[in-house]
């Protein structure tokens, strides 16, 4: 009976762990997720290569799973299972996940026309386009400073009217108006450039 009852007695490591992992869960503790990275990386790893992972995938795989435990320390049960099993269970379903995701990668035809590259333009389409960005160049060089900065927030930020107004401390119907005139300007400048 006695010996029954030391096999199921928790050892000093498995308490130590399941510790760290208690202290990643409840305080984010950056010091506890080191110690368990330092102790069950190395292991991991080990673990994937004897499941013939290659050796760089292998170390992708551990990172992955050193950052599961890090996000999902909180849900880690000692009642349902030891850190160890646990971390290793994590391991075992990441690499099962990634095998999966190749299985079907490898099942992608190739010839499908979603996957081949898009044709190149002939070269003398690639001087038209870049004479015409020579010419929206120069035809928004041409814009007041004033136009070309609320034009520039507007296509290059991505930022909205009243976001605008809000940058450069303007009324919104001021810089409504600096992009209409900028854009009724560069109509008249360029024409129809298709």
């Amino acid at each position: 009976m006695t010996q029954h009852s030391d096999r199921t007695r928790p050892t000093a490591e498995t308490v130590r762990l399941t510790e760290l992992l208690g202290r990643v869960a409840g305080r984010r503790d950056r010091d506890a997720f080191r110690a368990l990275f330092a102790h069950f990386a190395p292991r991991v790893r080990a673990f994937l290569i004897n499941r013939n992972v290659p050796a760089a995938q292998a170390d992708d795989l551990t990172q992955d799973v050193m950052m599961a435990v890090w996000r999902r320390a909180s849900s880690f049960d000692a009642a349902k299972a030891s850190a160890t099993t646990w971390i290793y269970t994590i391991a075992r379903n990441l690499h099962i996940d990634q095998y999966r995701k190749a299985v079907r990668a490898s099942r992608l035809d190739e010839r499908d026309p979603a996957f081949q590259p898009p044709e190149q333009p002939l070269a003398d389409e690639l001087c038209e386009r870049s004479q015409d960005v020579t010419t929206v160049g120069a035809a928004l060089g041409d814009l007041p400073a004033d136009q070309q900065q609320v034009l520039g927030l507007a296509f290059n930020e991505g930022l909205s009217h009243r976001e605008i107004a809000t940058v450069l401390n303007l009324p919104l119907g001021t810089v409504k108006s600096r992009i209409r005139l900028a854009m009724d300007k560069l109509r008249q400048r360029l024409g129809d450039m298709s």
